[in-house]
């Protein structure tokens, strides 16, 4: 049985992965912060918990050995934790830019790296990590100054990986969402127009698909997911 990673997994977006890939016969096992206060309302005998600071290296690197000794190898690896906030060049400090790097590109890179060493020993594996637009284009950061520093980092990290792993079955992914449709989103912006936004679970099947023996062709480094926006 094929075995997946999803970090972040009491968010819209992780849960919704971690129900595609139970539904596709994987064994997934999803990371929760401690003292989370949102409930998985997820069962199976293919599911697990663990609950995993990412933001702390030894950590992580501690979940992925235990993953690797559990199953031998990691096939997929979806890595959904990250925060956002507000804040243009004149009231941004560098301890707000410095928040924003550990949330979106600490937490990334603290599980991405041991994921991708085991990827490299088995010669085979899936990484995806969440991009955002404005991390990938400075232009759509304006007054989000840390968010969109931090969250550009995502993208040069895909690239090295992929530099690195080239020659083998091994690809990282960012996949870049335009705003989702989720209930929190929904009572921040209640005069949006919701029928543009992306649902967790198209998020979901589109990374599924690139797991897929249809999709496992495709090497590709930049996923948008912007539906109709």
């Amino acid at each position: 049985m094929k075995t997946a990673i999803v970090t972040g997994a009491s968010g819209n977006l992780g849960q919704a992965v971690i129900k595609k890939f139970l539904d596709e016969d994987f064994y997934v096992t999803g990371t929760i912060i401690p003292d989370d206060s949102v409930t998985i309302d997820i069962r199976g005998k293919h599911f697990e918990t663990a609950i995993v600071d990412m933001m702390q290296e030894e950590a992580a690197q501690q979940f992925v050995d235990l993953m690797v000794a559990k199953h031998n190898s990691l096939d997929v690896a979806v890595l959904t934790v990250g925060g956002f906030a507000m804040g243009n060049i004149i009231t941004t400090k560098t301890a707000d830019i410095t928040k924003q790097y550990k949330l979106n590109f600490e937490t990334a890179y603290n599980v991405a790296r041991p994921v991708f060493t085991q990827m490299m020993k088995q010669g085979s594996g899936r990484i995806f990590l969440i991009g955002s637009r404005p991390g990938n284009d400075m232009k759509n950061s304006k007054g989000m100054v840390g968010y969109g520093l931090a969250k550009s980092l995502i993208f040069r990290l895909a690239e090295l990986m992929n530099e690195e792993s080239g020659g083998k079955n091994i690809v990282t992914s960012v996949v870049v969402p335009s705003t989702i449709d989720t209930p929190q989103n929904r009572k921040s912006m209640p005069t949006a127009d919701f029928s543009k936004w992306v649902t967790p679970e198209a998020i979901a099947g589109t990374i599924y698909f690139y797991c897929s023996p249809e999709g496992a062709i495709l090497r590709e480094p930049v996923i948008k997911v912007y539906g109709n926006s």
